[in-house]
């Protein structure tokens, strides 16, 4: 991704770009606050990354090629979006899966859309041939927007997170990149890792 695109008809456009050190702090934000969602008081945060953890984790993933990718409004951070190798095993090397967060003030303005199609775009480019998400079953939103991006429903993990007091299920969604898994990748497509 090497410019940024813009959003239509906002009167402020939202740009994506590669994100950069000075984002973390805004990026952490929005992810504690998706994260928190439902959960009761009191439940710890294990595993939330540190600013140092979200810094090295950034590098890591530009070192493979790994899109990390920030959508910015005015200078503000309104979303990221990011994916990791769906499996470590060398036969899943073409396979992602993807995450991508939005402002709790933004959602529904096209953040999302904008970092939805970067994503797309850079991994398609980078030679990956299906991504892969998992989603909040209950998350009308996202779930809407992976089908307009072309997101079959691959599985439902019934009952696997507990929020507002409930079960809840968990829909894992994928999609092909390219020509997928139609034909056999080339020998000097391999994406390195």
């Amino acid at each position: 991704m090497n410019s940024p695109t813009p959003a239509m008809n906002e009167k402020s456009p939202v740009l994506v770009r590669p994100t950069r050190d000075g984002d973390v702090d805004a990026m952490l934000a929005i992810y504690r606050r998706h994260i928190r969602r439902g959960v009761e008081d009191g439940v710890e945060d294990n595993g939330v990354p540190e600013p140092n953890d979200l810094r090295e984790r950034r590098r890591n993933l530009r070192h493979h090629r790994l899109p990390h990718l920030v959508a910015t409004r005015g200078g503000e951070v309104v979303g990221y979006a990011y994916v990791v190798l769906f499996r470590k095993r060398p036969a899943y090397r073409y396979a992602v899966k993807h995450s991508i967060y939005v402002h709790h003030e933004h959602l529904g303005r096209g953040v999302g859309r904008l970092l939805m199609q970067a994503l797309i775009d850079t991994c398609a480019a980078a030679g990956f041939r299906q991504m892969i998400g998992y989603i909040d079953a209950d998350n009308a939103a996202s779930l809407a927007i992976h089908e307009k991006f072309g997101f079959a429903r691959v599985g439902l993990l019934p009952g696997v997170a507990y929020r507002n007091g409930r079960w809840c299920d968990t829909v894992m969604v994928q999609r092909s990149l390219g020509v997928g898994a139609r034909q056999a990748p080339m020998s000097f497509g391999i994406p390195s890792r």
